[in-house]
């Protein structure tokens, strides 16, 4: 079991960069759709479609946090800001079923800023291997 042990927690660091990203990209695409839903009909579909991703992608954040800290014994920091996180997009979720623009956009924007600053943080799945070479 111990010879697993290395090999998992680069898996899953792995795994928390891809959902922060996966994040990021839903809610950058939110953004996308919140302009078409100025101009067109479609953007109204695809902004509605964009959010249950996006919601989806913050609860594969959530659980991709919880599997890189509890197997590896690593911070529960990213814990923390996944659920923190979730509990932005649920918020956001509720202001735009309830028409409120004048909160659901700016929400938005803290949002995308929040995941950004969260994927440049991310840890590095590869960090340790190369520590381990130059030693």
């Amino acid at each position: 079991m111990a010879s697993t042990q290395p090999t998992a927690e680069p898996r899953n660091r792995m795994f928390l960069q891809v959902a922060i990203a996966l994040q990021t990209a839903a809610v950058l695409f939110q953004a996308v759709t919140a302009g078409l839903l100025l101009s067109s009909f479609h953007g109204e579909v695809l902004h509605s479609a964009g959010a249950r991703v996006m919601y989806g992608a913050s609860m594969l954040y959530v659980l991709a946090a919880v599997l890189a800290w509890r197997p590896g014994g690593g911070s529960p920091r990213p814990v923390l800001y996944a659920s923190g996180f979730l509990v932005l997009a649920s918020v956001q979720v509720a202001l735009g079923i309830a028409h409120l623009p004048s909160l659901h956009v700016p929400l938005g924007v803290v949002m995308f800023g929040l995941s950004v600053l969260l994927l440049g943080r991310a840890p590095s799945a590869r960090l340790p291997e190369r520590l381990g070479k130059r030693a």
